[in-house]
């Protein structure tokens, strides 16, 4: 059973926190957080600049729905945000879900590029659709043209996360000197992380229908299936921790997960 708590509200749009809202929770986290913690304060720092980059393209124009948009974006980086501050929290009582548990665990000498993807693995393949059926009503899902629009605002993250890389990969290079491979193949790992990126979303509206048809049949339903992704998401670890080329071996092997068909 997941322990990230009841299926999500079908969303209705009345959350009216804005992305500069997320942006000073995030900077306060930071801010605030041992430089002891590396690891966690590299995600949280990337994450912070992604949010940012998404929050420019709702101001350029780029979505379709840019209100629902930044709702969506909104509740996304709660989930993580609450997860981050239950992992920092000394309150027994309070715990992350196991991908996110798994991504903290990880050991702090591990390459900055390992624990970025260890967040992105926690955050895309089980958060996402979670943010999805928070931002989308029951209503919304039944309407075919709105929920077009919806997924073609979900592939359009594409693009701007697809603008971050080679940015993202200089960072991580300004905080570990790569080696000579890792800069000969610099390339093809920019390549290989636009085309996984692009993988995973695609699982993630899979996935997102899979939770929807099981909230719609009751909350136990949804507590199985959502159980079910959160086993596939923390399965992911192990790949991501491999020896070798990481960003070659999911560009080929693929790193979304996929719900399977109901029993």
């Amino acid at each position: 059973m997941t322990e990230s708590g009841p299926a999500p509200e079908a969303g209705t749009h009345q959350d009216k926190r804005s992305i500069a809202d997320v942006v000073d929770r995030m900077t306060a986290l930071l801010d605030a957080m041992p430089e002891s913690l590396e690891s966690r304060r590299s995600f949280l720092a990337t994450y912070l600049r992604t949010t940012r980059a998404v929050d420019a393209a709702i101001r350029g124009g780029e979505f379709e729905d840019p209100e629902w948009v930044e709702a969506w974006d909104v509740v996304f980086a709660d989930l993580y945000l609450d997860a981050l501050e239950s992992d920092l929290s000394s309150d027994p009582g309070r715990s992350a879900p196991r991908p996110w548990r798994l991504a903290f665990g990880a050991p702090e000498d591990l390459a900055p590029l390992r624990h970025v993807l260890l967040g992105i693995n926690a955050h895309i393949n089980y958060d996402l659709p979670q943010a999805l059926l928070g931002v989308i009503s029951d209503a919304e899902f039944a309407d075919p043209v709105v929920l077009a629009s919806r997924a073609r605002d979900h592939e359009r993250i594409d693009g701007v996360l697809s603008g971050r890389v080679a940015a993202e990969d200089a960072e991580l290079a300004s905080q570990k000197a790569k080696s000579l491979l890792d800069r000969v193949l610099t390339p093809l790992n920019r390549r290989a992380s636009t085309r996984f990126l692009r993988e995973a979303r695609r699982k993630v509206w899979h996935n997102t229908l899979e939770l929807q048809r099981a909230r719609l049949r009751s909350p136990e339903a949804y507590a199985v299936r959502l159980g079910e992704l959160e086993v596939l998401s923390a399965a992911r670890i192990a790949d991501l921790l491999a020896p070798g080329q990481v960003l070659l071996r999911l560009a080929v092997a693929g790193f979304g997960v996929q719900l399977p068909p109901e029993a």
